[in-house]
Parts: C-alpha cells; sequence; structure tokens
C-alpha cells in the first residue's frame, strides 16, 4: 500500500470516527476563509469552560475504571426494575443535577451511566431516544438558575439580574418541559421488565474510587466558583499523573477540540455582516424570535453575548437562549456531547439519530414558544 495510501486510509478512520469533530472542523474552515483569523479569534475561546470540561472529563474517566458506573446500574436497575422506570431516573437524574452544575458536566456525568444500564440489560435500540431526552433534561433543567447553563451565567452577570426574579422569567417553561419528559418517556419507553445480561461479581476499586470522588466534588466546586479554575486543574493533573497516569490516555481530547472548533465557528458566523443584519433588523422589534433564529445558527451562548449589545430586554433574550437551546443540534454545545457519545457506542446510527433528534427538538421548541406567547399575553 502506498503512502498516500495510507494516509488518506487513516483521515478516512478518523472521519469516521469523529463525525461531529470532523463537520464541525469543515464549518469552521469555511467561516475563516469570509472571516479571516486575526486577534479577535482569540476571544472566541470561553477558556473557564474548556478547563472545567478537561477536568470532569479525566474524572469521569477515573470513575469509570473503578466500575461504579456499573455498581451504580446495578443498583438502580434493582431499585426500578422496570425500563420505562429507570428510563425516568436517567432522565430526570440529568434534570434535576443540571440545576446543580452546569448542562455540559450533568451530561458528561449520567451519558455513561446510561449506557451501561441500557446495554447491560440488552436495551441498545432506546439509547437514542435516552440520550435525546438527556439532553433537552440537560439543557432545559437549568434554565431557571444563574449557573446552569452558560448563557444565563453571562445574562445574570451582565444586566445584574436579582435572583428571585431572574429564577421567575422561565419556572413554567421547565415545569412544562418536565411534563413533556414525562409524557414522552410513556409514548417511547415500553415498560417491561429489566434484567441483567451479566451479573458476574464487580471490583470496585475503592482506593482510586475515594480519589476520584473528592476530585469530582473539587470539580464541582470549582463550577460554583468556590475553587478557581486553574487551581482545580492543577490538582486534578497532578492527583492523576500520581495515582492513576493511565487515565490521561482515555480523556476524549477530540470532544476539546470540537470545543474549540465550534467556538471559532459561531464565533465566525457572528462577525459575519449579513447574520448581523439579519439579526439586528428584527432584535429590536422581537428579541425572542431573533433569539431563537440565532440560536440555529451559532449556538445559545454566542447568541446571548452577540444580542446583548442590541436589547435591554433580558427576560425574553433569557428565554430565547434556553428555549432555542432547543431545534437543531448546532443550537447547543450540549447536544454535540451527546451526539459524540452516541456515535462512540453506535457509529452506524447518524442519520437516523438526527432525524429523532430534530424530530423531538423542535417539537419541544414549538410547544415551549406556544407557551411562552401565552404567558406574555395573559400573565
Amino acid at each position: 500500500m502506498s503512502s498516500f495510501a495510507k494516509v488518506k486510509n487513516a483521515v478516512w478512520g478518523f472521519v469516521k470516527k469523529e463525525v461531529v469533530l470532523s463537520i464541525a472542523f469543515v464549518l469552521m474552515i469555511v467561516t475563516c476563509f469570509i472571516i479571516p483569523p486575526d486577534a479577535e479569534y482569540l476571544n472566541y475561546f470561553e477558556v473557564k469552560t474548556l478547563v472545567l470540561l478537561f477536568c470532569m472529563l479525566a474524572v469521569v474517566a477515573g470513575l469509570k475504571n473503578t466500575n461504579v458506573f456499573e455498581l451504580v446500574s446495578r443498583t438502580m436497575i434493582g431499585l426500578f426494575k422496570t425500563r420505562r422506570a429507570v428510563v425516568y431516573a436517567l432522565i430526570y437524574g440529568t434534570f434535576l443535577f443540571d440545576m446543580i452544575v452546569a448542562n455540559d458536566m450533568s451530561l458528561i456525568t449520567f451519558l455513561p451511566l446510561t449506557f451501561i444500564v441500557l446495554h447491560s440489560t440488552g436495551n441498545d435500540k432506546y439509547l437514542a431516544i435516552t440520550f435525546i431526552m438527556q439532553t433537552i433534561a440537560a439543557n432545559m433543567g437549568g434554565m431557571v438558575t444563574p449557573h446552569g447553563n452558560p448563557q444565563n451565567m453571562y445574562i445574570y452577570n451582565y444586566y445584574n439580574v436579582p435572583t428571585l426574579e431572574f429564577c421567575g422569567v422561565l419556572f413554567l417553561q421547565m415545569v412544562t418541559v418536565a411534563v413533556g419528559l414525562f409524557i414522552c418517556v410513556r409514548l417511547f419507553i415500553k415498560n417491561e421488565t429489566l434484567v441483567l445480561k451479566n451479573d458476574e461479581k464487580l471490583d470496585i476499586k475503592k482506593k482510586e474510587l475515594s480519589v476520584y470522588v473528592v476530585l469530582f466534588v473539587v470539580v464541582i466546586l470549582s463550577i460554583f466558583r468556590v475553587i478557581p479554575h486553574f487551581i482545580t486543574l492543577g490538582l486534578v493533573i497532578l492527583t492523576v499523573l500520581i495515582v492513576d497516569r493511565k487515565r490521561f490516555a482515555q480523556v476524549d481530547y477530540a470532544l476539546l477540540a470540537t470545543f474549540c472548533v465550534f467556538f471559532v465557528f459561531s464565533g465566525n458566523m457572528a462577525r459575519i455582516g449579513v447574520i448581523q443584519q439579519f439579526i439586528e433588523g428584527i432584535v429590536a422589534d422581537n428579541t425572542l424570535l431573533a433569539g431563537i433564529i440565532s440560536c440555529q445558527f451559532i449556538s445559545n451562548v454566542p447568541t446571548a453575548i452577540f444580542l446583548s449589545k442590541f436589547t435591554s430586554n433580558y427576560s425574553d433574550l433569557l428565554v430565547a437562549v434556553n428555549i432555542g437551546s432547543l431545534g437543531i443540534i448546532i443550537s447547543s454545545l450540549a447536544s454535540l456531547i451527546t451526539l459524540k457519545e452516541f456515535l462512540k457506542h453506535q457509529p452506524g446510527g447518524l442519520k437516523k439519530y438526527m432525524i429523532k433528534f430534530t424530530l423531538v427538538n423542535t417539537s419541544f421548541l414549538i410547544v415551549l414558544v406556544a407557551v411562552t406567547l401565552l404567558k406574555n399575553a395573559y400573565l
């Protein structure tokens, strides 16, 4: 085989393995021709998000190696017993955990557990729809708290919104999502008894588990800004180097690269004149509509930053960048995390996943827009 053929096969193998990163990279390159690289590129990257994402990925890789996810999975199966009940637990666990940490961290924690639960009971066919509902739960669960999503934190600080007032803006929409997820589980998940395919005794690595539990708490405290994120980064790197350096090889660096590529893509999109003029043209009269549309092109966080420069209507902007996280796959970075995790387990399921994802997310988006319009009209 020639050197060219080897390189070609290697590249194609990488593209098939890292579909999300490859697509995002192509989109980024296209926008780089429109907005040539300059000093402004440095402002695209959310360094704290990338640092905490790396820390959480390293900790989760360590936790996986201790077999704790398998232990929790078996405990859940024994406690909830049926497929529908355990899916409820996984979805609402993601939903509630998002109120405590950010949506990205919630998914990184719960998605591996979901796969183990479904795979160990022979329910892989339900993986796509469960992942999709967990993504909705992660994007929507934290929308009532200032720290639940990155765009919330930005708006909370930028407009200096009182905390209780902030929490009340999206409360009705959050309840609507909670009810909608309940209905979806009943529609899509058959209620049958779960049976483990493999019930061999688990070997829990207690020493490593205790170390990673402490690191997990440190990362959570850093998310809440109790511990500076660079200190957390140093603690994670130093601890893993000493205790379990092999885990560095299991960190999902492709996911980190996907975030970096997507930051450049969305940053460039926000600077393209045609898109700017289109959004600016409607934002003054309809912040809600402008925000939702913008999210579908440049995702939720860049939309919050971009539109905040053109409107004082923080409440409509807050609603827009949260419910606008639904819709197409690029409207939220959290959606990319789920897609990548899904393709890791079912690499041939991209087309079906994208169809299901778009239909379910768009349905939720339409319902939430209707609820928001009714709320604005009567409350």
